[in-house]
Order: structure tokens, then sequence, then C-alpha cells
């Protein structure tokens, strides 16, 4: 199968544009590739994320990863944790498998259909994918949504709570 396409946009260069804060991973650099460990072929292991800087006026964070370049119209929602409250500033490595491992919040189901992150996944031969790790500093303590909420969904309403947002990317290719 020909996977050709275009290179999907930067998804948060077409967001409304707000204010910017630090978010790192110890696990691989900005625009740098994914390590295995970290991805679906490997051990799936969700990143350690550390993130400040973020507005006085943050009273919750919304956490994700999204895979724009994915062979679908909507790309791909890997990671989606909700209502994370203010006072955690980072995830340690494997916060992700579950809710059980959260420091705070919840997850929703992503694409792959569990409430729990989901490692880089690209088709075998693809080009390498990007995978933008986000945080999202947002006015309210809960955005009133349930672990039933789609990631689109919680992404729609966060957009219109968020204060400031940190991302970091990585790449992958199988």
């Amino acid at each position: 199968m020909n996977l050709d396409r275009p290179i999907a946009p930067d998804p948060y260069e077409m967001l409304p544009q707000v204010p910017g804060f630090e978010l790192c991973s110890t696990a691989f650099e900005d625009g740098e590739s994914v390590p295995d460990l970290y991805a679906g072929c490997g051990g799936d292991v969700s990143p350690a994320l550390e993130w400040s800087g973020f507005p006085a006026a943050t009273k919750s964070f919304m956490i994700n990863c999204f895979d724009p370049d994915a062979p679908t119209p909507a790309g791909f929602w890997h990671w989606t944790a909700v209502d994370v409250p203010v006072g955690i500033t980072r995830f340690a490595e494997g916060a992700g498998e579950s809710d059980a491992t959260l420091p705070g919040g919840f997850h929703v189901a992503g694409d792959g259909g569990d409430y729990s992150y989901y490692g880089p996944y690209p088709p075998e031969g693809d080009r390498p994918h990007r995978y933008y790790f986000a945080v999202h500093a947002l006015d309210v303590e809960s955005l009133g949504l349930n672990a039933e909420a789609t990631p689109t969904t919680v992404a729609f309403n966060a957009l219109f709570h968020t204060l400031a947002r940190a991302v970091v990317h990585g790449t992958y290719r199988r």
C-alpha cells in the first residue's frame, strides 16, 4: 500500500495562540527520536514529563499525546489525562499505565481503545511520525467530563479554558 500523502501541520499551530511555558522529558529531546521503551512495539511506557512556568491563575492541567501524521483524516490520539490538579507538575515514567498510576486526574480512552498511554506505533515503512506531548494549563479545576469522553471532546472543551500550553514532540518510525 502506498502511504504517500501531504505532511500534516503542527496541530497546535492550527489553534488560537496562547502563551507557552516549559515542558521537558528525560526520555527524549524536543524534535528527537522517541526511544523504543516508550513506543507501542517496545515497552509502551509513558515518558517522564515535567512542566513549570505556567500562569498563576492555573487551576488544573490536561495532558495529551497526539500523532498528526497517522494516515487518517483526524490523526491519532495516544494519551489524554484530564483534571490533573494544579499541584502536580510532573508525571514520572510509567505514570500513564492506568488511572492508579496517575498522580492525579483520570484517563479517557485513546484511539487505541485503552484508558492509558499508548506509545508511538506508526505503520511499518511509513515516514517518521511526530508525537506531540502537550500540557494545557486550564482556568478550571475540572472540565466537567468523565472517562467516557473522547480525546477530541476533551481537547474541544479544554480549548475554551486554556490559559497557556507547553509542547514537546518526538518522532518515531518502524
